[in-house]
């Protein structure tokens, strides 16, 4: 799937920037490929790239329109489709990661064959996966884990990924949703395969590699959240990690969206995933905690890491504000044998407590 950029944003009408999750995302790391921004009313979130009708956004050179807002359930919003065929007459292609299929609306089909345009359904995969079979692959896998949904994962995993690029390490980033799939040109969205395969799917993902070699894979949802807990297991289970990082946003209460719910505590967390990622990969161990801390000043973003710290023992950063560094050489310093359950126990503890006592390497 080669989805033709650069890219006019739609945000639909949405006031809330954690629902634009996906503009945001391909902003925050291919923003060379954002032509601009399209927005239903003033009250809209906006990103601060150009506001621009279709029209003008084909005129100055852009390829496609992307639905940059994650929708709850997915599903395409009525009141967007006169802009959606607005773009279509302007020659542009549409790509959405909405669980709705753009092909499956009447209208969008007629119009995007009348004007020769291209409809990408980013969600849905163009083959059939196989059921999980188990067996333990070659090469290193670590996967992002949440506290709840929408706190960081995707980002966490793009800047560890970023880490070891920068180190000349090979490793790849793995996407599992529509916004990953768009900034890395490829992956699966996993919530969109059946639940029998989902697993196997993430199994394909993350194929046999080079001993030495890292797959840093995207998580999804929450083995806390009443809806999307689903998902998060079937990629505990497939991706076979050896590292877990989790994502965090310290601010919130309970599970977004549902009041009825608390956070649960972080060792609760790391205890859950790491209970499921073993029924794959014994050796499985949370090696980090990544933070949200946007809208945060330094003194608080520092509050925040010296009490994660503090109740984890495990190097904490944020994807935006801080590098991946530190998690990096934890990882380097500890993947030695995948199902050495003891001594990764005993490298990752020595690791927390050495970066607990040189708190640059997490905040720089």
């Amino acid at each position: 799937m080669q989805i033709p950029g650069p890219y006019l944003l739609f945000l639909g009408d949405t006031p809330h920037r954690l629902d634009a999750k996906t503009a945001s995302g391909i902003l925050d790391w291919r923003p060379e490929l954002c032509a601009g921004q399209c927005r239903l009313d003033a009250n809209t979130v906006d990103l601060g790239l150009p506001d621009m009708s279709p029209s003008a956004a084909a005129a100055a050179g852009a390829h496609t329109l992307v639905v940059g807002v994650a929708a709850f359930g997915g599903v395409l919003d009525a009141a967007w489709i006169d802009t959606l065929l607005a773009a279509i007459r302007a020659g542009l292609n549409i790509a959405s990661g909405m669980h709705m299929r753009l092909r499956d609306n009447a209208a969008i089909v007629a119009a995007a064959h009348e004007a020769g345009v291209q409809l990408f359904d980013v969600r849905h995969a163009d083959r059939r996966f196989d059921v999980a079979s188990g067996r333990k692959r070659s090469g290193y896998r670590l996967l992002t884990v949440g506290v709840d949904c929408a706190v960081g994962k995707k980002y966490a995993a793009l800047a560890i990924h970023r880490a070891f690029a920068t180190r000349g390490i090979a490793a790849d980033f793995r996407a599992t949703g529509q916004t990953g799939i768009l900034i890395a040109g490829g992956g699966v969205a996993i919530d969109a395969v059946v639940s029998d395969f989902a697993a196997g799917a993430a199994e394909s993902l993350s194929p046999d590699n080079a001993p030495d070699h890292w797959d840093v894979i995207e998580g999804q949802g929450s083995l806390f959240h009443p809806a999307y807990a689903g998902v998060s297991l079937a990629l505990l289970h497939g991706s076979q990690p050896d590292a877990l990082v989790l994502c965090h946003d310290t601010r919130r209460t309970h599970i977004d969206g549902y009041p009825d719910y608390p956070l649960p505590t972080l060792a609760e967390c790391i205890a859950a995933n790491e209970r499921a990622a073993r029924l794959t990969n014994r050796a499985a161990r949370c090696v980090a905690v990544a933070l949200n801390t946007f809208g945060m000043s330094e003194t608080e973003r520092e509050r925040a890491f010296a009490a994660t710290r503090e109740e984890t023992g495990l190097v904490v950063f944020d994807p935006i504000a801080t590098s991946a560094d530190a998690v990096v050489e934890t990882l380097l310093a500890f993947g030695t044998n995948a199902y050495d359950s003891d001594q990764r126990d005993v490298a990752c503890n020595q690791l927390g407590r050495a970066y607990n006592d040189k708190k640059n390497h997490c905040t720089a």
